[in-house]
């Protein structure tokens, strides 16, 4: 070999270490940005570690306060026994305000009124002071959700625990479309089913083995493909339910399925959440180890 040939080769072998180091930069630098964002939203004001409490209605006059015996039971030492009535009347939800409680709705004092839930166009959300709370929809059932921007796990929260980031487990799969939307039945930790639409499946392959999951559409307004699923870590170093995971639609018929960016249900971080569970078709017959572990920290304050 000629000195410029061994020299051309020398050039060559450093471009190309210089382009696999910028690739795996780059993915470093995004699988980072997207825990760093996964903790900022878990730790907002609004966040999942802010929930204290859920309670179903009852059809009729569900009181809210703070007593023992309110049907909405808000934090003691930071409600009065009693601020208000919520009633429960063929599928509306309408607010009765104790005369001073406090209450606010959009940064004014609450007055009478109907509530959307947050199955509607407008979610309201009645605030005093660290506390919110807000009326949810799970089929022919109407519970309120109460958070705590104050709260024990949100101000205790130490963070959360990852496989390494691995580039094995950013997955090229093929997506194949079902002949029309099918709609399947996705069963919750509260024994329900919801229905939701599933466009196709997503088939790909992990160390020689075939697999596949099936996608929903959690938001047909703003779509992406919703993975629930477990796999062969579950119940040991991941959570016991499975984990979530999205991606962006199916492009040319091809989707990227990144489990590096698994996570954890809300379920994992409050009792008080009404998770959705991995479909049997959904179960992986293999270790993802990749993206979020089981969470440690769970603190289940009392109310």
């Amino acid at each position: 070999m000629t000195k410029y040939a061994t020299l051309m080769a020398v050039v060559l072998t450093l471009v190309a270490a210089a382009a696999v180091a910028a690739t795996d930069d780059a993915f470093d630098k995004a699988e980072r940005a997207w825990r760093e964002g996964r903790v900022k939203r878990l730790t907002s004001p609004v966040g999942w570690l802010t929930v204290v409490g859920l309670d179903w209605l009852q059809p009729g006059e569900n009181v809210v306060g703070s007593d023992a015996s309110c049907a909405v039971r808000l934090p003691a030492g930071k409600a009065p026994a009693r601020v208000g009535v919520l009633v429960l009347d063929a599928g509306v939800v309408r607010l009765k305000p104790v005369a001073g409680s406090g209450l606010m709705i959009g940064g004014k004092p609450a007055a009478e009124q109907v509530l959307g839930d947050d199955m509607s166009e407008t979610t309201d959300v009645v605030t005093l002071g660290d506390l919110s709370f807000f009326v949810i929809k799970r089929g022919d059932r109407y519970g309120v959700r109460v958070k705590d921007t104050a709260s024990q796990a949100r101000a205790n929260f130490k963070g959360l625990d990852y496989f390494p980031a691995d580039p094995k487990w950013q997955v090229s799969a093929k997506f194949v479309p079902y002949d029309a939307p099918r709609k399947v039945q996705i069963a919750t930790v509260l024994g329900t089913t919801e229905i939701m639409e599933a466009p196709g499946l997503v088939t790909f392959s992990v160390d020689g083995k075939e697999l596949s999951l099936e996608p929903v559409i959690e938001d047909p307004k703003n779509p992406s493909l919703w993975f629930i699923f477990k796999d062969a870590t579950s119940a040991k170093e991941t959570y016991q339910a499975g984990r979530f995971l999205y991606a962006d639609m199916p492009k040319d018929g091809k989707v990227v399925v990144d489990f590096n960016q698994a996570y954890n249900p809300p379920c994992a971080f409050t009792p008080y959440a009404t998770c959705p569970l991995p479909p049997k078709k959904n179960w992986l017959p293999i270790r993802v180890e990749a993206g979020e572990k089981a969470f440690a920290g769970a603190t289940h304050e009392g109310r």
